[in-house]
């Protein structure tokens, strides 16, 4: 005899949210912790994860964080370059700055930055080829041409960096299989493919992906689990919801993969007593998986949550007060 299907749970009853705002609020409180001091060095973007996690999770989640307090945090690790670092006292770095401004912009508070001082630091750091140091110690990566691209345009700056460089150098970063690595000649990674396709996408130069191929890699990525890992013969992480998504979704090929299969799968990932979602199910969770999880399910049009924009990783409603052109493919 056969069973007969069990009917589908609400989503109130899937998808955790009051425990995992509890699981954000409560983030700041555990200061006495291992993990809190390791990732004292990365506090901004920690940051910016809690608070694009409460956002997408809709306005009335945000308004429970302390606007002023991360305001005057974030303004607190500005340097005199221009640049921001991870935390106070710390050195700046491309990849806390835009965290910082993205953070100033979620909260619509990007007049209380020297725009130009800012757009000064990141120009200051592109190469002649068009690529971008992290900092001043020298380290070459496409997730900092990424990061260059969108801090100047959420300032409204981009065209004071040579966009056409900075897009040659990432269309130089492509693979064989339509992938993208940190530098030329580096393996095809989806996180890396990540910030190269939302680069060139906000440089206008999609023409350099290879849409096929590179989709096909993406769609790739899925396990029979459901879920998503980086590269060919790695496990499934919660986060390449977003890295491989997000440049799926800026091809317009979501549809490409199982999108039940993933939402399950980031669901299982959940924290069912303590809130917070986990690389993989009964791991620990962590703030960064938990923005990804939520993101990835946002981007898979689940209900009641905030829309993200794909490239700019930001919500919607924000990229439209800034009247940002998002150059998204098309079939």
């Amino acid at each position: 005899q056969q069973s007969q299907p069990q009917p589908q749970k609400p989503w109130s009853e899937l998808f955790f949210k009051d425990k995992h705002e509890e699981f954000v609020l409560g983030l700041d409180k555990k200061t006495d912790t291992f993990e809190f001091y390791v990732t004292e060095h990365l506090r901004m973007s920690g940051v910016y994860w809690g608070v694009m996690a409460m956002d997408l999770l809709g306005e009335s989640s945000l308004a429970k964080m302390d606007k002023k307090q991360i305001c005057d945090f974030v303004m607190q690790c500005q340097h005199k370059n221009g640049g921001f670092s991870g935390n106070i006292n710390h050195d700046p770095h491309l990849l806390y700055t835009l965290s910082a401004v993205q953070l100033l912009a979620i909260f619509d508070e990007l007049d209380r930055l020297d725009k130009q001082q800012v757009t000064n630091y990141v120009k200051g750091l592109q190469q002649d080829d068009g690529s971008f140091m992290g900092d001043d110690w020298g380290e070459i990566d496409t997730r900092f041409s990424y990061c260059a691209l969108n801090c100047c345009a959420l300032l409204g700056t981009l065209a004071q960096l040579d966009v056409t460089k900075a897009t040659d150098f990432v269309a130089r970063c492509r693979n064989f299989d339509g992938g993208f690595g940190a530098v030329p000649g580096a393996e095809s990674h989806a996180g890396q493919i990540f910030c190269c396709v939302a680069a060139l996408a906000i440089g206008d130069a999609l023409h350099h992906i290879e849409s096929e191929v590179l989709g096909w890699w993406l769609c790739e990525r899925q396990l029979p689990t459901g879920g998503l890992n980086g590269r060919p013969e790695k496990k499934q992480d919660v986060c390449y919801s977003w890295w491989v998504l997000s440049a799926l979704a800026i091809l317009r090929k979501i549809t490409w993969i199982d999108q039940k299969a993933l939402g399950d799968f980031i669901l299982s990932c959940q924290d069912e007593k303590d809130g917070g979602i986990s690389d993989r199910a009964g791991n620990m969770t962590d703030v960064f998986h938990t923005y990804f999880g939520i993101a990835g399910l946002s981007l898979l049009g689940y209900p009641d949550f905030s829309e993200i924009d794909p490239v700019y990783a930001l919500p919607v409603r924000v990229c439209k007060k800034l009247n940002l052109t998002t150059m998204y493919a098309v079939e």
